[in-house]
């Protein structure tokens, strides 16, 4: 996807190695099976039982329930610096920078105010607004204080264990954290916590799929709504990521067998159908996956 031309976020932020700062993403709340298939014990599980917990503590999250936190950068280090400390987290600063101007003419177009994210990297292990997690929870989205939280090693394994290469694959990724964001400053995510906090765990799980899937869309919106910057090849790396981190594809991997009753983020079809329909219709409103059959 050609960025080259988009400057940089200047929400950024860099925790470190094991530095300080979950709601969902391709880590926390419900990503038992990556991180079963990532070699993760008890000790991970643990922690996102422990994200989990204090999220729904927190109300799940809204605009009226965070803590506003993304606003400033590092102290000591301009965004900019942040970014460009690497391609691959120049590119990440990119996106975010394309997501928050294409949202926020979204968000503008139907009369409501929106609140850039702030990308937070780190090495190896993080403490976020929403609890510590490790490297191996993958990219991940905290309500509690609107960041996307990465280690962009993570990228390194999308492309060497999964097989998802390409920039556009990458772009995905932070595009559907973004989608977890724009979740967040409608309330989405704090209802579904809400009802999660109430239900089984099947049906707690089968709302976070639900979740997941409006996240993939809404990563399909972005891309459609700047589809004069996608280049060959660029749709079908987004697939293929998709398509890599379904729950059935994962599971595979890591355990011979399918729970679907264990799902939290959708299969590999449900997922690249939803980013595709995000794709193709450019359009927030075809992004409800709560109402009907997914």
């Amino acid at each position: 996807m050609r960025l080259d031309d988009i400057d940089p976020t200047d929400f950024a932020e860099d925790a470190g190695r094991g530095g300080g700062g979950g709601g969902g993403g391709f880590g926390l709340l419900g990503l038992l099976p990556l991180l079963l298939g990532r070699g993760m014990g008890c000790g991970g599980i643990a922690i996102i039982g422990v994200i989990a917990l204090v999220y729904f503590a927190m109300g799940g999250g809204g605009m009226l329930g965070t803590s506003g936190g993304g606003q400033s950068p590092t102290a000591g280090q301009s965004g900019r610096q942040v970014c460009e400390q690497s391609p691959t987290r120049l590119e990440s600063c990119r996106v975010m920078r394309s997501a928050d101007d294409t949202w926020a003419a979204i968000f503008k177009a139907e009369g409501k105010q929106y609140q850039p994210a702030t990308i937070k990297f780190y090495e190896d292990s993080v403490q976020s607004g929403c609890g510590s997690a490790s490297s191996a929870v993958g990219p991940f989205y905290c309500p509690a204080d609107q960041r996307v939280y990465l280690d962009t090693s993570f990228f390194q394994e999308l492309e060497q264990r999964f097989g998802a290469k390409g920039d556009f694959a990458r772009d995905y990724v932070i595009a559907h954290e973004m989608g977890h964001h724009i979740q967040d400053l409608l309330g989405v995510s704090g209802e579904v916590s809400r009802r999660q906090a109430q239900s089984s765990e099947a049906d707690g799980n089968a709302l976070s799929v639900r979740l997941e899937l409006q996240a993939d869309c809404y990563a399909g919106v972005w891309a459609a709504r700047n589809k004069d910057r996608i280049e060959p090849g660029d749709i079908e790396e987004g697939m293929t990521a998709a398509n890599a981190i379904g729950d059935d594809t994962l599971q595979k991997q890591s355990q011979g067998q399918v729970v679907p009753e264990s799902f939290t983020h959708g299969t590999s079809a449900q997922r690249t159908a939803w980013l595709k329909k995000g794709l193709e219709s450019g359009d927030p409103a075809k992004c409800d996956t709560f109402s009907g059959g997914i």
